[in-house]
């Protein structure tokens, strides 16, 4: 069957959606409308429970959340090598960092707009705003200095980790951190632009 992928524009769902490009995957994008709140009606939570993309729709039943999608995409299509199958530890390691991407970086960003999944003070909301560019800008120090290995995320070979990367590295402006703090993120941030795939996936935005 073709697949459903449903996103959001200007969602981390971009990164799976790069994903599938990168491996010619078949599949139909399906747009949630954020704009009307589409996330929170019924027919998408019959789909994600969890009102949130991205989610894939397999013969198998949906996949939700990125850490997995990118890493069922790179195994459906290992011809692609868009992950070191062949190598536990190299794939563990490439997990550990889309994991920290999805529970520590993300999170950073989403005090931004969404202190309400933590606080209701909106007092609360001010001082997570505010914490933002320090949290995020120590994030990518640490994705600099000690878990970006170049020139893609896991050395010499372009991997799914890569389109996670990105999504998050194009945050930074917006949360007040200049990329250009971090030197190797910005220059894979300029490779990536050039790839066909993540080129598709944006005009798909």
């Amino acid at each position: 069957m073709t697949m459903k992928f449903f996103y959001g524009p200007k969602t981390c769902a971009l990164a799976s959606r790069i994903a599938l490009e990168e491996a010619g995957a078949d599949y139909e994008p399906v747009k949630v409308d954020f704009a009307t709140a589409e996330q929170t009606k019924p027919a998408f939570l019959a789909i994600n429970p969890k009102g949130r993309v991205p989610a894939l729709v397999t013969d198998r039943g949906v996949l939700t959340e990125n850490v997995a999608i990118l890493a069922f995409v790179a195994q459906l299509h290992p011809e692609k090598q868009l992950a070191p199958l062949d190598d536990p530890f190299a794939f563990a390691q490439m997990q550990a960092f889309n994991s920290y991407l999805a529970s520590t970086v993300h999170v950073n960003h989403a005090h931004k707009h969404r202190g309400a999944r933590w606080a209701t003070e909106e007092s609360s909301f001010l001082d997570m705003r505010a914490k933002v560019p320090e949290t995020m800008a120590a994030s990518f120090t640490l994705i600099e200095r000690d878990f970006f290995q170049g020139p893609w995320v896991m050395g010499e070979a372009y991997s799914v980790a890569d389109a996670y990367l990105f999504v998050v590295s194009r945050w930074l402006e917006g949360d007040g951190v200049d990329v250009n703090r971090f030197p190797r993120v910005a220059a894979h941030m300029r490779a990536m632009e050039q790839r066909p795939a993540v080129q598709a996936a944006l005009a798909g935005e």
